[in-house]
């Protein structure tokens, strides 16, 4: 068995074979011409565990159990879905992980480590593979980080020709929509269901109670206050669902009349304007859950949940904030006016016009807006003046995601 108290010196312990190892994965871990991005030069078995160390001094500590699990053999993986095949349940080697036999053997150079273990199974490892997976180090993100709107911010727009093209528009669009929550799509053609072919070169559209594809227009006995002529307060939708959508996408095909203009504020920041200005407020917010609810003829959803919903590291990860469909206030008598200061408290920080983008939406242009981060809302309309119709949709935060993943291979 290759050990010691030293690590061992890689070069010496070449392997003719210098190509990539397959490690059943799409993400790129390599550089393009299969080089390392950073050679592997020592490895030292200590105890259960191999201690790897890179040319950058970078030193990563294995547990073998660890590295069983992820081999990635045709055995282990299967080769063309690259799930897991290898169930270490089943797997008699493993209760032998407590003591100093289920490994028979390693070799290393700078570009693959070759374990053997005690049954016999050959395991081996990308040295780039391995870099980017150390335990304790999070694997690099590809996804933009979500970034606060700031005084006369304008979202980034992209040419519908571009977004469909073969350059990088689409994924300019797609990269600014994730780190922003808003985006726009401009000159794209004014024809009926653009929107859907928009969405579904992303991902499959998310239906909910009103279809997987609506129109936004004023019309006669509606069930919503967006299909009628009226001003819309800033709001998120859908917030009496269990899982509102996430991405809305809305195109516009015709906008002649007078008024109209839509508006979108980064609920986000205005949370932590709050925090900052009102943390009493903000944290009845965040701490009291209440009910949203629609109903019509035929549909009754709702949820209870707080307006401001933080992750476990208190920062807000979803808004829900629409007035028309709070449900009745089911709080104790004694919570009930501080609920209420706090909701004007927050009702007041969204409306504050700094952070604020008001646009005219123009026929063939499509606004994008995280639908759980980014509130809209729209001016009254005129509809004796002109024909107002946009159509739209939702689409899957994680769907986006992954068309961004995918891209940037």
């Amino acid at each position: 068995m290759s050990s010691g108290n030293a690590f061992h010196d890689g070069l010496a312990e070449r392997d003719a074979e210098q190509s990539t190892v397959d490690m059943a994965e799409l993400r790129r871990y390599r550089q393009g011409d299969g080089a390392p991005d950073t050679p592997l030069i020592g490895a030292l078995l200590e105890g259960q565990r191999l201690v790897l160390r890179w040319s950058d001094e970078a030193v990563g500590e294995f547990p073998l159990m660890w590295l069983r699990d992820h081999c990635a053999c045709s055995e282990c993986r299967h080769p063309m879905t690259r799930e897991r095949l290898y169930k270490l349940l089943e797997d008699p080697l493993w209760e032998r992980f407590a003591s100093d036999d289920a490994l028979d053997g390693f070799d290393f150079d700078d570009h693959s480590l070759s374990l053997t273990w005690a049954d016999g199974h050959r395991s081996r490892f990308d040295a780039g593979w391995l870099y980017q997976r150390r335990p304790g180090q999070a694997l690099p993100s590809l996804l933009p980080t979500p970034t606060p709107w700031r005084q006369g911010f304008f979202p980034e727009r992209v040419a519908h020709a571009d977004f469909v093209g073969e350059g990088d528009g689409r994924s300019r669009w797609v990269n600014a929509l994730l780190r922003d929550g808003l985006a726009l799509l401009d000159n794209g053609p004014c024809e009926l269901e653009e929107v859907s072919r928009v969405a579904e070169s992303i991902g499959p559209m998310r239906s909910t109670n009103f279809g997987g594809r609506f129109d936004v227009r004023s019309i006669p006995n509606p069930n919503n206050a967006a299909y009628t002529a009226i001003g819309l307060e800033l709001h998120t939708d859908l917030p009496n669902w269990r899982q509102p959508p996430d991405i809305q996408l809305l195109y516009c095909l015709e906008n002649d009349a007078e008024g109209g203009e839509s508006s979108f504020t980064d609920g986000f920041a205005a949370a932590e304007v709050l925090r900052e200005e009102n943390p009493a407020a903000f944290r009845v917010l965040a701490e009291t859950p209440i009910d949203f609810r629609f109903q019509d003829d035929g549909h009754d959803i709702g949820v209870r949940e707080p307006i401001i919903d933080l992750d476990d590291e208190g920062r807000p990860r979803e808004i829900r904030f629409n007035n028309w469909i709070r449900d009745t206030l089911s709080l104790p008598a004694d919570r009930i006016e501080a609920w209420y200061d706090a909701y004007r408290a927050f009702w007041q920080v969204l409306r504050r016009p700094d952070r604020r983008v008001e646009l005219t939406l123009a026929p063939g242009q499509m606004v994008a807006f995280d639908n759980r981060r980014v509130l809209h809302g729209r001016n009254a309309f005129d509809p004796n003046t002109g024909k107002r119709h946009l159509q739209g949709t939702y689409l899957d935060l994680d769907m986006l995601q992954s068309h961004l993943r995918a891209l940037l291979r």
